[in-house]
């Protein structure tokens, strides 16, 4: 049991010195807050492409955010055969705005064999803004259901300058208000940046690409350098697809982290959440089996395995450990269970007691030994002393990611 535990210990201990030391210092990143009014070498014009199908519920909001950039952004909603209505929700909000000429709503074509739909859609709409003269320089790739601060459009801009990237993202601020949103979405968002660390991938020597796809700033000439979304027509992670893409070809990356913008999308139940999960996760798992019984082996191992089994383990040893306090010695005369023989249970008369040693004397058995109450007592505080240890730890993480999440 010793052996397993110091097997397990070291390895949970590599795991975490790997993490906090060696993995890009993704735990420590903040909201990023750059000065939006200094947008010089932000020049060209920047478009907006927004996929949506059955966003009748989010679009509105969502386009009126965009349309309200102080950065001006026409805006190309690409409905992809949506049966609730999407397109003229959108218009209504523009109308309602004051914009309605800076939105323009493109019929998305029939899906063809090999792409992706939501790929399929941005696509479109990337083409409609070179065929009709916009000539935009930067591309701004945003989801249908979020709702954009007024100063994102000049924050990503003054990034991407600064940093001379060619593809900027924002993770935008998700919802946790629904009991599962806030057990889990802190723990999504957590591995998000422990997968994709944002120090790795915005250096140029490491192969790391990530991006969070409801909120892009694309450079387009590096965009159409790289192939353009035809060469990721398949990708289910357009996101990260598009990132690796980008960064193959020379493109420099920037992943931040900002409250300003908002997801409007609930997950309501734990099913919408594992849905979302595993339409991403599993994916990028190759849809392999034995790649996630591994991945979930590395979490047991990682952040379960060092809690809990540790203080088990302890109350499982027993008094072993421990030093004798104190000794007691029974005589049992003969004709006594026991008598005659090295049977400790029978003379002690109580199962766990540790024996130190046993001497015959005639018709004697005189057996020294520690009784197993006067240990468990203080085994079982310092499991629960480790238990309490472990759940603040743990409390305390959650709470931290809670608050830079919501």
């Amino acid at each position: 049991m010793s052996l397993l535990a110091t097997i397990v210990a070291t390895l949970t201990a590599v795991i975490w010195a790997y993490l906090a030391l060696a993995r890009g210092s993704f735990w420590r990143i903040k909201n990023s807050k750059p000065d939006a009014r200094d947008n010089a070498g932000f020049p060209g014009v920047v478009v907006a492409v927004v996929p949506a199908r059955n966003e009748a519920e989010v679009i509105g909001p969502a386009i009126t955010s965009l349309l309200n950039q102080r950065v001006a952004v026409p805006v190309l909603l690409v409905d992809d055969e949506s049966t609730d209505g999407t397109a003229d929700v959108a218009r209504r909000a523009a109308e309602k705005a004051g914009k309605a000429d800076a939105l323009i709503v493109i019929q998305s074509k029939p899906l063809p064999a090999g792409w992706t739909g939501k790929v399929w859609s941005m696509h479109q709409g990337i083409e409609y803004a070179h065929a009709r003269a916009f000539n935009p320089a930067w591309l701004l790739l945003t989801d249908a259901d979020v709702l954009h601060g007024p100063e994102t459009v000049a924050n990503l801009g003054v990034i991407a300058s600064h940093g001379d990237y060619d593809l900027v993202s924002f993770m935008v601020k998700l919802q946790c208000e629904s009991l599962p949103e806030k057990l889990l979405i802190p723990a999504f968002v957590y591995f998000f940046f422990m997968l994709y660390p944002p120090a790795w991938i915005r250096h140029p020597r490491r192969s790391a690409a990530g991006a969070a796809g409801g909120c892009m700033l694309v450079r387009a000439e590096t965009l159409e350098r790289a192939g353009g979304l035809a060469a990721i027509r398949s990708a289910v992670i357009d996101d990260c697809s598009l990132a690796r893409l980008l960064k193959q070809h020379g493109g420099k990356l920037s992943l931040e982290l900002t409250d300003q913008s908002q997801s409007l999308r609930r997950y309501e139940t734990f099913s919408d959440v594992e849905h979302m999960v595993s339409r991403t996760a599993f994916n990028q798992l190759k849809h392999s089996s034995l790649l996630l019984l591994c991945t979930i082996a590395g979490m047991v191992v990682a952040y379960i395995v060092w809690e809990v089994p540790s203080a088990v383990i302890t109350l499982l040893n027993g008094p072993i450990n421990f030093p004798p306090a104190a000794t007691e010695r029974i005589t049992c005369r003969a004709g006594c269970p026991g008598a005659g023989t090295n049977s400790v249970p029978p003379v002690t008369g109580h199962l766990g007691d540790l024996v130190t040693g046993v001497v015959r004397s005639g018709d004697r058995l005189i057996v020294s030994y520690i009784p197993a109450s006067r240990f468990w007592t203080l085994q079982l505080i310092d499991g629960g002393l480790f238990l309490v240890i472990a759940a603040a730890a743990l409390g305390t993480a959650v709470w931290l990611l809670h608050r830079r999440t919501t």
